[in-house]
């Protein structure tokens, strides 16, 4: 392995670990704040799916480069301005949410749907922005195979979560 290619992993896994840790503390602290005004978790189940994907996902670049040998390609230049975007676009659907963003559904009764930022335009931007990040950040790299099996596992994940999500707030919005 080249040195150039060593720092781009290196580099990579890193913001990828540091995003989710600070994700994970800033989804704490959000639940604290949302449960305080009456929140409360639903459709729990689908989680540890969830959890599955994000963590073999830097599992899987790590383990495609350092053991298959995959190297950046041409295209590494589209993939990583696929991943900026996708950055991006988490981070405005995150500011847009304020302390309702989570990693678990947490519902507060009463409150309306959120229609700021890219959800004036998207129902579910957080969830594409994550899609294209899961697909695109192993391809910087040439991890193919993991691009494939974590988008595959996503897309089952996502599913799940989606529909969890919509039926919270339905029920939500009944209550």
């Amino acid at each position: 392995m080249t040195p150039a290619v060593a720092g781009a992993l290196i580099a990579l896994l890193t913001v990828i670990i540091v995003q989710r840790v600070t994700e994970l503390l800033l989804s704490a602290r959000n639940a604290r704040r949302v449960i305080a005004r009456g929140g409360r978790e639903m459709a729990a189940a689908h989680f540890p799916l969830l959890v599955l994907v994000h963590t073999l996902f830097p599992v899987g670049i790590a383990a495609e480069v350092l053991g298959l040998g995959a190297r950046p390609g041409t295209l590494w230049p589209l993939w990583t301005g696929l991943w900026l975007g996708a950055q991006i676009l988490r981070y405005a659907a995150i500011r847009a949410l304020g302390d309702r963003w989570n990693v678990r559904v947490l519902v507060l009764p009463g409150a309306p749907l959120v229609r700021t930022g890219p959800y004036r335009y998207l129902r579910h931007p957080n969830y594409i922005a994550v899609a294209i990040e899961l697909a695109t950040a192993p391809l910087i790299l040439g991890a193919w195979r993991t691009a494939l099996v974590i988008s595959i596992f996503n897309v089952f994940a996502l599913r799940t979560r989606i529909r969890a999500e919509e039926a919270a707030l339905r029920a939500a919005a009944q209550s």
